[in-house]
């Protein structure tokens, strides 16, 4: 027998490329190696011999020794060429939905979503699609489509592959919660990836080795994890909750995009995400610069066929459970039970022309829900609900129509404003349980407002102060550091200090980083404002920077909190547009801001001093920003702080007994103590303080050099 045709055989794993016989199959299989494992092909149902002609093959040969049949037939199942399968086939063969990651657990079907059919398919190695968007409604099934490509490879297409979440902890909850039972409970996929337990380390939280690749799961929070290696397939997950830089290194969808360079023709890139605001969403970007597919059904009365949309839901005036969609070819109402046979019998349309001819795009609705998952009565009573507030029609929009959310960014009049303000009966009205402040370091002076908040983060203005010096006169940091002992008075008779104030570090950051030292982390909180929206977290840290003191350079001297500012910005403007009720005694809505009286016109017009516009990069993509137009904004850049110092404290998260305690605190009056005077007793605690268990193990201390 020659030297081409003498017989490779290698235990589980093996891979035999023969680039000359299979060079015609090269577009159907991408390059893919052809696999020549005992367990694959037990697991692809192709134990059954299929009867190859091995006369010429083994004429001459001696096979008179034990293990020869063994030796043919692993020859045989080494040289078989992988099965011609898509994704949405081998995950009908293959794929099994475990109970822990499955509201349907069993054997994975896509006809229950046939709209993903389409969508898996062209992830496959044989479709020329090089980029595949898909921006969707939530719980429309596109994370198991995902999981399906990645079964897909680690079975037939093996290869380096890097899968994207938001956060590197959603990276390890992701891997314990779908990435493992994907693996454990497919009997294809679990014979191709060691046990996480066996001494193999091959399999781990964010790394699953298998013969020919391997999959790495990361935050886009870590640019570490987004360079660490070159991949073939990109699965990004959810990229709209991405941070707007990686470690400051850059877009993180960008660098995981660079990692595919090196594969050509051959990449793969799947971006899945529910859509955020307009001009900012990153899905939305993608899907513009796509095909723009909608997935065509059929009318079941006139066989019209549409892409579902939410305009022609019909229903009864407050009876959601009427809830029907009307034709748009011949207006008649169509029942929900026909869902499931419009569904099957859809098709993908492109509705624009590509950018770029490897890019396609597909956009999903709630509407599309299979029967049993999200109906459209349901679908309706979400969307009544919503009424009446933003934040909740913007979550209606993002999660059941697919689409953009966009921001009202025009400023309130400040002389409407005006007319709104309002004599308080105290410094701190009734409804004000806590105090922050938010401070602008200026050159020649620094500014500080203080703002009272209540239950559903309703506001007032206490008070605004100036003080004259700027960041070089010690006497500015002086009066400063005595603001965080002033107290003010709340209407009950309490006294109420400063829960938190948050400091700009933009200008003059060693001064303000060696103050915020001093002072310590209890009531202090230096912050950075960045550009971008995070309705997630528009404040994350704390982090360690370098600080100076007295001439000395210190490592990790400072706890730097960043904030989002466009996010906060675009809340006040909201929270400014609210209406009060007439009628005295009615509660205001949660989130009133309410101004006093002594608020002068120049204070009003820097509240309002800022614009959300909407702008086009070199590339002419659409984003937005927020522009000034008017040149001082400090009271809108103060307020800003103040409500991140809010967030810092967790009021969006304080529960009913947190506040109970803060209503309890206010209700008691607390006098003054002179220094001559030994109290009988404890004295009660100052309204306005903010109680937070101390994390078991921490201890803050500051070395007497450092003071």
């Amino acid at each position: 027998m020659s030297e081409s045709s003498s017989p490779t055989w290698q235990t589980s794993g093996s891979r035999l490329h023969d680039e000359d016989r299979f060079r015609d199959n090269e577009t159907q299989r991408s390059g893919g190696p052809l696999r020549g494992t005992n367990a694959r092909s037990a697991s692809e149902g192709l134990e059954h011999d299929h009867d190859l002609n091995d006369g010429d093959l083994t004429d001459g040969l001696d096979l008179a020794f034990d293990g020869a049949e063994d030796i043919l037939r692993h020859w045989r199942r080494g040289i078989r060429p992988d099965p011609d399968l898509t994704v949405s086939q081998w995950a009908d063969a293959h794929r099994k939905l475990s109970s822990r990651a499955s509201a349907e657990p069993g054997q994975y079907r896509t006809a229950r979503t046939p709209y993903l059919r389409e969508i898996m398919d062209a992830l496959s190695p044989n479709h020329p699609a090089q980029r595949v968007t898909f921006m969707k409604a939530a719980q429309v099934g596109a994370t198991e489509a995902g999981n399906n490509w990645i079964g897909f490879v680690i079975h037939h297409a093996p290869g380096p592959m890097l899968a994207v979440l938001p956060t590197l902890e959603m990276a390890k909850r992701t891997s314990r919660g779908r990435i493992d039972p994907l693996i454990e409970d497919s009997p294809a996929l679990k014979e191709q990836v060691s046990p996480a337990r066996s001494r193999d380390a091959g399999n781990s939280m964010l790394s699953k080795e298998f013969p020919g690749g391997i999959l790495v799961l990361t935050g886009a929070n870590s640019a570490t994890g987004l360079r660490s290696m070159p991949a073939r397939y990109v699965f990004l997950d959810e990229v709209d909750a991405y941070p707007a830089s990686a470690d400051e290194e850059g877009d993180p969808v960008t660098l995981a995009e660079a990692r595919t360079t090196t594969f050509a023709h051959r990449r793969k890139v799947f971006m899945v995400s529910t859509p955020t605001i307009r001009g900012l969403s990153r899905i939305e970007r993608e899907f513009e610069a796509s095909d723009q597919r909608r997935y065509f059904v059929p009318c079941p009365h006139c066989d019209h066929r549409q892409w579902l949309q939410f305009e022609r839901l019909r229903w009864a005036k407050e009876q959601p459970e009427t809830a029907a969609y009307v034709c748009a070819g011949c207006e008649r109402p169509i029942a929900e039970h026909h869902k499931t046979e419009m569904l099957g019998c859809g098709e993908w349309r492109a509705t624009a022309v590509s950018r770029d001819p490897n890019a396609i795009g597909f956009h999903l609705s709630a509407l599309y829900s299979p029967i049993g998952w999200k109906s459209w009565e349901q679908i309706a009573r979400d969307w009544l609900a919503a009424q009446g507030s933003d934040e909740m029609l913007r979550a209606a929009r993002n999660t059941l129509l697919g689409e953009t959310w966009t921001e009202s960014g025009e400023a309130p009049e400040w002389q409407r404003l005006a007319d709104r303000r309002r004599a308080f009966p105290a410094q701190i009205p009734a409804g004000g349980l806590f105090l922050t402040a938010g401070t602008d370091v200026q050159k020649d002076r620094i500014e500080v407002d203080v703002w009272a908040w209540g239950r559903g983060l309703e506001s007032w203005l206490v008070d605004h102060i100036v003080i004259p010096g700027g960041p070089d006169d010690p006497a500015c940091w002086d009066r400063l550091t005595a603001l965080l002992g002033h107290t003010w008075a709340h209407e009950k008779g309490a006294n109420m200090t400063l829960a938190k104030l948050a400091i700009d570090t933009g200008y003059e950051s060693a001064a303000v980083y060696a103050w915020s030292r001093k002072q310590g982390v209890a009531q202090v909180a230096p912050v950075k404002g960045v550009e971008g929206f995070n309705r997630a977290t528009p404040v994350s840290g704390p982090t360690f920077v370098d600080a100076t003191v007295n001439g000395r350079k210190l490592k990790r001297g400072a706890r730097l909190w960043t904030v989002a500012t466009a996010t906060f910005k675009a809340e006040t403007y909201r929270y400014l547009r609210i209406e009060r009720p007439s009628e005295p005694d009615v509660p205001a809505p949660s989130g009133t801001i309410h101004l006093p009286d002594w608020a002068d016109s120049e204070w009003l017009k820097q509240l309002v001093a800022e614009q959300l516009v909407t702008v086009r990069n070199k590339r002419g993509y659409a984003h937005q920003e927020w522009q000034k137009m008017r040149e001082r904004n400090e009271a809108l850049d103060a307020r800003i702080y103040a409500r991140a110092a809010a967030w810092i404290l967790g009021a969006d998260r304080f529960d009913e007994r947190m506040w109970r305690q803060l209503e309890k605190q206010a209700g008691v009056e607390t006098l003054a103590i002179t220094p001559t005077a030994a109290p009988e007793k404890p004295t009660p605690p100052q309204a306005g303080q903010v109680t937070t268990p101390r994390r078991r193990g921490w201890k803050i201390s500051t070395p007497k050099y450092m003071e």
